[in-house]
């Protein structure tokens, strides 16, 4: 289950929001270290307080007397001087009256002495603290998320040893669980018993963990009062953090905390040294923690919470027994010790087998030490709370070692929850929903599909939308998947709010979402006027526009924009992220719909849940549905391009996620389409060119290449069809020179020199006609058979002249020769005219060249407008300026044009040639464009210019050196050189000479001539001499200019040129490997630009530019050719099917593989030899067990014969027979233990229990007085009970020991023993005298009336299941019972209905009711087994059933309204269809079953 946490966005932040979300979002959300502390610290003196002893009463008792201990455990010193001052009063110590509530003292972070960094939180509280407020302090304080389950740990509170592989699996099996699902452990938190094996099991974990695993929460709740070392967690500012040592050498009779619990809560009382002070505050906690719910509050289930008991004493059996009557589920570890082992022992036995003495000889096996104290009382105690927990199966789980079912013990707590949650209640709702929710929110699908997936249930995809979706949004594919395999249909499922939930619960750091604000923000400033909406959230067509740009812009709109709204109306958001939430009903219900701009036609569930995936970069689910899409390798390759882009937007972890990713779905693309060529290449090639509606009408090649995937654009079948449309029609085997002969002898082609495609299809279909015609044309689907048919068609047409010669120079590889040759002829008429023909008035070859430049630019005019896939003039020119040759074209056009500009003007002549010259160079470097699709020259151009590349990082490290030795040589040689370009040939040009071998003269004094140079600078055409002295020689220090060279020619010409070398190398390298790669993916752009170019070469191409502005102007405009096609839709249905096949086939093959790599193979046998060893591990101790008790049982029998035998001689020695009370009972030899085992399920033989329950619950309803135990066999009045000594408990009656009027009182005691000899219970012991909270001593009569009605389904129609027909009924629950009941009650004198059916019904009504009673079926009439049943007082009831079989009847349709609305009497009501699962009051689940067999329904 997803946590909810919601981030806020002002509107006038968003300008700023995508740069710096996460920063500002810390900075609003995080507060400081200070004031972290600032506020907790003010919130826990407001809301928690502590408690302390105000009046000292010294302590007599035994060992404390003379000590000067108080009664509350603290010594005098320890008390306030008013506490003290009391002391002569000797008033008796009553904590109620005095102890007092202060301002706790105690709070803040907690570490341990050598421990390691861990920080823990901790609180004193009173023991009176609202469990709302401790929740709040962890929730909103403490930072604790909210738990998917609580695990409360309870048991022995002292050190006791557990078995090596029980204590393995118990501390494997809570971590694990705890992991899994989210959840709190809560202990006592004190460093010994089964608290100290929690805490190891948590340091385990931990040590063994890395920060991103989480954090496992363990909340020890102890006493304050037993706590040693406390004094250094006191400060009345709290503790941040305060130092824990923990000494458990001088602890005495307290105990220390755990040091690996994470937080805790100190319950005070005010006492010292008194355990179990806690005990009551943790129940109240965890009552209230699972009655919150997860998710929101109207839908969201209850936070579940379990028991988990390892050995115990008195304290754990109490804790057991009243979790399992609050209806919380238990787990009871074998094993263990004590309580756990007495209780495992006697879970499967019958329930008459768990007798008295059966439970004492328990008690004497497993507390041998401490069975002396247990008294009479005592032993009767357990005896009852023992068949109790063992008669509540479905909250009761004994996890045993020896059973083989049972490996793990995070399966046992988890499937002890879901047994448990088959017997509640769930809103009227079936129990596989709420168990459904509960392995989701745990995240535990290996349950889900044991437990809940079964045969017993036929799921439907309405039935799992909810927690589908929960499942998307907590990210848990395993269930996805599981959804998906038990009937979740995603065209059901994704509808549009579903889709828009998802969108808008994207996390605040997600890439994806600041794109979309970021969009949004840019659409902002087209905006003239302010928005000032305050309710924004994301829209389908905010996705496509950021799905647009990320897909780089060319595919159109996946959503498009509503037609009632502006393209820049769209309103900046106060955001409400929403992260979690199980039900987002009430979400999807609030998002804004458009009614006139519905996109649900244009909804494909299985691509947009997979954009949603990749998007969020959920790599399980994305591939889970990936697999489920038809057009499978369109959508690889448009997620690898979504994944790159998203990539580029920060070098962080999750990039380098989401690029390998991206390569990941490249490979699947390459291993799909490779299955697809091998079976088919005409379908292959279909698949590459085919037009995707799914994917904006792109093409796979073209998504392919816009994602820069190298690898698939390499595969032979893509290169394959690549050839074939650079050869057109001719045949891709044509050589080359055949090729240019023909272009200048086109008579040639007519003589068969030139080889086309469809003569080659012509041949090879030739001989086979007749096979194909009477066999093959039998397989071919419908599709096959127009496609043979139509190229059948143009094969003949393919013989005429006129098609050969339009074939031949329409191919792409002619008109890419004939531009060779024209570009070649446009380079030669440049060079001649600037060399030989450039004179002041131009001659017609000048005036040819230019006009061979005009087509050249018309040309490039073409190619920037020509738009065969309607992306708009903006996104046409970003793309024709991407083309780095493009950009090529245009500065040597703009260059000439200024050439030409300046060689027209007389003055700017030779400067024009220059420039001309200049442009010739640029002109020349094209020409490496037009080799690159060769496939020897291709890969040496891009290592070429790889290598420009990398020579401009190269040049940033050279001028460095260059500058720094320069300028350091020219102000040592030179002084105050004032000439600018003598002072850069000294400082840049020389030094730049010098590494390549030109070293300057002036370097030292050697050939030194003043004639070449001069002293004063005023020669333009020499340079400055150098420092001169007194006899005109230089005066610098040559061996310094020496030394400064030497150093400079070190690090540049070694170290910084051979670091060039290395560069080239390792580029060349680069390249080199990826040769082959990296010219098959460039020679795509050449082959477009080439397919779509005209006929005709430079110049000739004027005409057909002609002949397109005409037809643009006076006609139609004409399709151009293009590298896709739209396919028919039946025959798009076929290949796409075909594709889905090839695809199953892929996975096939890949999952085959990886099973036979080495690796899982490895980790195969490791399994199997690991499972082998537990099971062997397993079997020895069953077989030790079952030795065991086998040896304790012939022990026990040896002994009973023993005391037979010194019976029978008593007996013979004194000549008489002892009384037969005195005869030891000899334990039946029939039954041996292992027949125990297997009968061990057994009831009584009609299944029901013998005697009532509800009557002998220990704590009477409604109030705190306590029965008497009254075991099973001693409830009939005919057993003999010595002991049995109950309580007198009436309700209406005033206590003797508070009463006024003590002659009322010993009159009233009178009456009541007189009317317990008059008036017993018919069915047996109550264990309480009186009659409680009941009308009359004796029987009380009571009506249940159950008002049925058939449940009808949208259609009128009475429901079945089965064959059998569904009753209803009417069903009340009151705020003091949570068990749901008819609506009857105890009449009272004069009544004639019960008054909870007059809370229900008008005065009107009731006395319709009132006559229908006497026409009414009575279903049952005598005993209740009712809670508030005495010895002396019961209830007796007469069911009738009133049946409506008309759904217009005046009482039903009040009835429906009263269920339909809440109700202010306390009471809930709802019809409840009838089923045995429903938990009811007392015995009216008999009762409906009755009615039920009366109706023929189904129960």
């Amino acid at each position: 289950m997803l946590t909810v946490h919601e981030i806020e966005i002002h509107p006038d932040e968003v300008d700023t929001y995508h740069g710096s979300f996460i920063s500002r979002n810390r900075s609003q959300i995080f507060f400081s270290t200070h004031q972290k502390q600032h506020c907790i610290r003010s919130w826990i003196k407001e809301n928690i307080r502590k408690k302390e002893c105000k009046y000292y009463v010294e302590n007599t008792a035994g060992e404390f007397s003379g000590k000067e201990i108080c009664m509350c455990g603290y010594r005098k010193a320890s008390h306030s001087e008013e506490a003290v001052k009391h002391e002569e009063f000797l008033e008796t110590w009553d904590p109620k009256r005095h102890v007092s509530e202060e301002p706790t003292d105690a709070y803040g972070d907690i570490t341990f002495t050598g421990s390691g960094q861990n920080v823990g939180k901790f609180v004193r509280v009173s023991s009176d603290t609202k469990p709302d407020t401790l929740y709040k302090l962890m929730r909103d304080h403490w930072g604790l998320n909210v738990p998917n389950l609580l695990i409360s740990v309870t048991g022995g509170a002292k050190n006791f040893n557990m078995k090596p592989r029980l204590k393995n699996m118990f501390r494997r099996g809570l971590i694990k669980v705890a992991r899994s699902t989210g959840a709190w452990i809560v202990t006592g938190g004190s460093h010994a018993g089964v608290m100290k094996h929690v805490g190891e099991a948590v340091r385990d974990y931990t040590m063994s963990s890395s920060s991103k695993d989480g954090k496992i929460v363990a909340i020890g709740i102890a006493t304050w009062g037993i706590v040693h070392n406390r004094k250094c967690l006191v400060s009345s500012e709290g503790k941040f953090p305060a130092e824990y040592t923990l000494d458990e050498e001088s602890q005495g009779r307290l105990s220390c905390l755990d040091t690996n619990h994470s937080h805790f809560i100190l319950v005070d009382n005010g006492t010292h040294g008194k355990y179990g002070v806690e005990i009551a505050l943790r129940g109240k906690l965890e009552k209230f923690i699972c009655e919150q719910t997860l998710g929101s509050t109207d839908n969201g289930i209850k936070i579940p919470v379990v028991c988990v008991v390892l050995e115990g004493g008195p304290g754990t059996l109490d804790t057991i027994y009243s979790a399992m009557m609050n209806g919380t589920p238990c787990v009871v570890m074998e094993g263990s010790g004590r309580v756990a082992d007495v209780i495992a022992q006697v879970a499967n036995l019958p329930l008459s087998e768990i007798t008295i003495s059966h439970i004492q000889k328990q008690l004497k096996t497993y507390f041998a030490e401490d069975f002396k104290t247990f008294s009479d009382i005592k032993i009767l105690e357990w005896t009852k709370k023992i068949q109790d927990i063992v008669r509540m199966q479905q909250l009761l789980t004994v996890f045993r070692l020896e059973k083989e079912d049972q490996n793990d013990v995070d399966v046992a707590i988890i499937k002890a929850l879901l047994k448990a949650s088959k017997s509640l209640d769930n809103q009227g709702k079936e129990n596989w929903d709420h168990q459904l929710k509960l392995a989701v929110a745990w995240n535990r699908v290996d349950i889900a599909k044991s437990e809940i997936f079964t045969d017993d249930k036929q799921w439907k995809s309405i039935d799992l939308s909810d927690v589908m979706l929960a499942a998307l949004l907590g990210d848990k594919p395993d269930f996805v998947k599981l959804f998906l395999e038990n009937g979740v249909h995603l065209k059901e499922f994704l509808t549009e709010k579903r889709l828009l939930a998802l969108y808008n619960n994207l996390p605040p750091t997600s890439l994806f979402l600041r794109r979309i604000l970021k969009k949004q923000e840019e659409e902002k400033l087209y905006m003239k006027k302010p928005r000032t909406s305050s309710s924004w959230s994301i829209q389908l067509y905010h996705v496509s526009d950021v799905l647009c740009d990320l897909l780089g812009g060319i595919i159109k709109p996946l959503y498009p924009r509503p037609r009632n709204r502006s393209t820049h109306a769209v309103p900046i958001p106060h955001i409400r992220i929403n992260l979690g939430s199980n039900d987002l009903e009430s979400f999807q219900n609030s998002i804004p719909m458009d009614t006139k701009g519905s996109i649900v036609e244009l909804l494909d569930p299985t691509r947009d849940l997979f954009i949603w995936a990749i998007l969020e970069n959920r790599k399980e689910i994305a591939d889970i549905i990936w697999q489920l899409s038809q057009d499978c390798i369109a959508t690889a390759l448009a997620a690898s391009k979504i994944l790159k882009e998203l990539a580029k937007e920060e070098d962080t972890d999750l990039s380098e996620d989401m690029g390998a990713l991206a390569e990941q779905y490249e490979k699947q693309a390459i291993g799909v389409f490779t299955e697809c060529h091998q079976r088919d290449e005409l379908r292959a090639q279909k698949l590459l060119t085919r037009e995707s509606g799914a994917w904006g009408n792109m093409t796979c090649l073209r998504l392919a290449v816009e994602a820069n995937n190298k690898n698939f654009v390499a595969q032979g079948g893509v290169q394959t069809l690549l050839t074939q449309i650079w050869w057109g029609e001719l045949a891709v085997d044509t050589r080359m020179w055949k090729v240019l002969l023909c272009m200048f002898l086109f008579p040639l082609i007519y003589t068969g020199l030139i080889t086309f495609r469809r003569d080659g299809e012509i041949k090879k279909r030739n001989p086979q006609r007749d096979i194909m015609g009477s066999n093959d044309s039998v397989a071919l689907s419908s599709t096959d058979k127009k496609l043979r048919s139509r190229s059948r068609g143009l094969s003949e047409e393919n013989l005429k002249p006129l098609t050969r010669l339009t074939g031949f120079y329409s191919s792409p590889a002619v008109i890419f020769y004939w531009n060779v040759l024209s570009y070649f002829g446009f380079l030669w008429l440049f060079a001649y005219v600037l060399m030989i023909d450039f004179q002041v008035t131009p001659s017609w070859k000048e005036l040819l060249l230019y006009i061979w430049l005009f087509t050249l630019v018309c040309e490039e005019i073409r190619q920037f407008f020509h738009d065969p896939d309607g992306f708009g003039f903006r996104r046409k020119a970003v793309i024709y300026f991407s083309d780095p040759w493009n950009q090529f074209d245009v500065v040597s056009i703009c260059i000439f044009i200024a050439g030409l500009a300046c060689r027209l003007t007389p003055t700017a002549f030779y400067e024009g040639r220059i420039i001309l010259a200049l442009d010739f160079n640029i002109w020349c470097l094209h020409l490496m464009a037009i080799f690159t699709v060769n496939k020897n020259l291709g890969p040496k151009i891009i290592i070429v210019k790889r290598m420009m590349k990398d020579i401009f990082f190269f040049l940033f490290l050279l001028v460095v050196w260059v500058v720094a030795y320069g300028v350091a040589n020219q102000a040592i040689l030179v002084h105050n050189e004032e000439r600018l370009e003598w002072i850069f040939r000294g400082a840049v040009y020389e030094p730049y000479l010098t590494i390549f071998g030109h070293i300057p003269e002036k370097i030292d004094h050697k050939d030194f001539d003043i004639s070449r140079c001069t002293v004063a600078g005023t020669d333009p055409l020499k340079p400055k001499c150098p420092v001169l002295s007194d006899n005109n020689q230089p005066a610098f220090p040559h061996w310094v200019t020496i030394i400064f060279l030497c150093i400079y020619l070190l690090f540049a010409n070694i170290l910084l040129l051979n670091l060039l070398i290395a560069m080239f190398n390792y580029t060349f390298q680069d390249v080199q490997d990826n040769t082959d790669k990296i010219w098959k993916f460039q020679r795509y752009g050449l082959i477009v630009e080439y397919h779509s170019q005209p006929p005709f070469p430079p110049p000739l191409i004027i005409f057909s530019h002609l002949h397109l502005l005409i037809e643009r102007i006076f006609c139609k405009p004409k399709t151009r050719k293009q590298f896709k096609e739209k396919l028919p839709e039946n025959e798009e249905t076929v290949l796409l099917s075909w594709e889905t096949f090839m695809k199953e086939n892929y996975l096939t093959d890949l999952r085959n593989e990886l099973n036979q790599s080495t690796d899982n193979k490895i980790r195969d046998t490791s399994e199997k030899v690991g499972m082998m060893v537990d099971s062997l591990e397993r079997d020895k101790e069953r077989q030790c067990g079952i030795v065991e008790k086998r040896l304790a049982h012939l022990e026990e029998q040896a002994l009973q014969s023993a005391k037979a035998l010194n019976w029978i001689m008593n007996a013979l020695k004194n000549k008489g027979y002892g009384c037969q009370d005195e005869v030891p009972l000899l334990l039946s030899s029939s039954k041996s233990i292992d027949t125990a085992d297997m009968n061990s399920t057994e009831e009584s033989e009609d299944g029901k229990p013998q005697y009532h329950l509800n009557a002998r619950q220990l704590i009477y309803p409604a109030s705190s007085v306590k029965r008497f135990p009254v075991p099973d066999e001693k409830v009939p009045w005919e057993v003999q009970f010595a002991a049995y000594s109950p309580t007198i408990y009436n309700s209406d009656s005033v206590s003797r020991a508070n009463s006024e009027n003590h002659k009322e009182a010993h009159c009233l005691s009178f009456l009541t023993n007189l009317t317990t000899c008059i008036f017993r219970n018919p069915v047996g012991r109550t264990g309480l005298e009186g009659k409680g909270k009941l009308y009359w001593f004796g029987p009380n009569r009571a009506l249940d009336p159950i008002i049925t009605r058939w449940k009808r389904s949208s259609d009128d129609s009475v429901s079945k299941t089965g064959t059998k027909k569904v009753l209803e009924f009417i069903a009340i629950k009151c705020k003091e019972y949570d068990r749901w009941a008819f609506p009857g009650g105890v009449l009272q004198v004069g009544e004639t209905l019960p008054k909870r059916l007059k809370q229900l019904l008008n005065t009107k009504l009731q006395e319709e009711v009132q006559s229908m009673l006497g026409a009414a079926t009575k279903v049952y009439e005598g005993y209740v087994d009712d809670p508030r049943n005495t010895d002396n007082a019961w209830v007796e009831t007469t069911a009738i059933n009133i049946h409506f079989d008309d759904t217009k009847h005046s009482v039903l349709e009040y009835l429906n309204t009263m269920c339909l609305q809440d109700s202010n009497t306390g009471i809930s009501v709802r019809w409840q269809a009838v089923d045995q699962k429903i938990p009811l009051y007392g015995n009216h689940k008999e009762i409906l079953q009755k009615v039920a067999q009366i109706h023929n329904a189904h129960y």
